[in-house]
């Protein structure tokens, strides 16, 4: 049972779709698809524009670094992802100050207003919705609110790879929103897309770099439902029956709902069997919980319960394990790792199991029914 955040398992009707007999890209049967799965993004985004890139999140990452970036970029580090963003400005030259918090802390709306205001040549900000190294969801509406109602030309830029199909992310006043495949969209690797505001097509058009990210060539040609090179057309397929299924299956919004009502059943079962939570402000994509015997834990879940959940990176790699609650995920699939936990636990001598867990999972489950 793979249950780690990112990839994700992929749900067999996808594998079957994109089994079929490959398709040239320059075609108008390929064209077609390609307007249905714009379509399909735009409404999942509710932004005026979105392009598809044959890359993993961190292409979308850098090109929204380079192309809507024209003085000096924020980036907030609470983690992996957002220490990212400062490594792709350094990696191009590109000016950027950066606020930096412990990896459970995500930034204060007091702290970003405050530093753009002390530096004036910050024309664009860069955040993680849910910064999946920890598990914690940034306030990045209320961020990007304050922001645009302080300098509305500033551009709020968001990573939202862990959060695009997790939840209804409020894209009123950010202006570039990125997601990739392998997450809540339950695709293999390698497609990323960006949901982009009119404010932000009118910086790329006058401002935009690079040649393979160049995001002018491609909202240009994407306008017309082809891509600037090669496109990833197997994924694409994937991505559209995928965003088809949701969409016939109660919606969206139905999906965001079980998605929060599991992540808040996970939180409170292991709270009452003796886990600490790691982040302060937990995002719904993931439960994190904060051990030192993370370790010890996922190895008897694969090895005796065929569970496999991730763990930490860098100074936490052995300190949290996270799992995942992104995509089709069943509740009785949530219950047996709430469980196994709880037998882990047991195993390690770190409390008796009493199917405590279960209980509260169960609970927790019917009280959101």
């Amino acid at each position: 049972m793979l249950l780690t955040p990112g990839p994700t398992p992929v749900p067999e009707f996808v594998r079957k779709a994109m089994a079929d007999v490959t398709i040239h890209h320059r075609t108008p049967e390929f064209e077609s698809i390609f307007g249905q799965t714009r379509e399909l993004l735009l409404e999942i985004y509710g932004m005026d524009e979105v392009v598809m890139l044959a890359s993993s999140g961190s292409g979308a990452m850098e090109a929204c670094v380079t192309n809507l970036t024209t003085k000096k970029a924020l980036t907030i580090n609470s983690g992996k992802f957002g220490e990212r963003f400062g490594k792709i400005c350094k990696a191009f030259d590109i000016p950027y100050t950066e606020i930096k918090n412990e990896w459970n802390t995500p930034v204060s709306v007091e702290e970003v207003i405050e530093t753009i205001k002390n530096d004036k040549e910050i024309d664009a900000i860069f955040i993680q919705i849910c910064e999946s190294a920890g598990g914690l969801r940034h306030p990045v509406e209320e961020i990007a609110k304050e922001i645009k109602a302080l300098n509305k030309n500033i551009t709020v830029v968001a990573d939202g790879i862990t959060a695009i199909g997790v939840e209804k992310v409020d894209t009123t006043n950010l202006d570039a929103v990125i997601t990739g495949s392998q997450k809540a969209l339950m695709l293999p690797p390698g497609l990323a897309m960006i949901g982009l505001s009119n404010s932000a097509v009118e910086k790329i058009e006058n401002s935009a770099k690079g040649f393979y990210f160049n995001l002018a060539t491609e909202i240009k040609k994407q306008k017309t439902n082809t891509t600037a090179w090669t496109a990833a057309t197997t994924l694409i397929i994937g991505l559209k029956e995928i965003l088809l299924h949701i969409k016939n299956s109660g919606g969206f919004d139905a999906l965001y709902e079980k998605t929060a009502l599991r992540a808040k059943a996970s939180r409170e079962a292991l709270k009452a069997i003796g886990c600490e939570i790691y982040p302060k402000a937990p995002a719904n994509a993931m439960t994190t919980v904060y051990t030192e015997n993370a370790p010890a834990i996922r190895k008897i879940l694969k090895t005796k319960y065929n569970v496999n959940i991730a763990g930490g990176q860098d100074h936490i790699k052995s300190s949290i394990f996270r799992i995942n609650h992104m995509g089709l995920v069943e509740d009785f699939e949530a219950a047996w790792v709430i469980n196994a936990i709880e037998l882990a636990m047991d195993e390690l001598g770190l409390r008796d199991f009493d199917g405590t867990a279960n209980k509260v999972f169960a609970i927790e489950t019917f009280k959101g029914d």
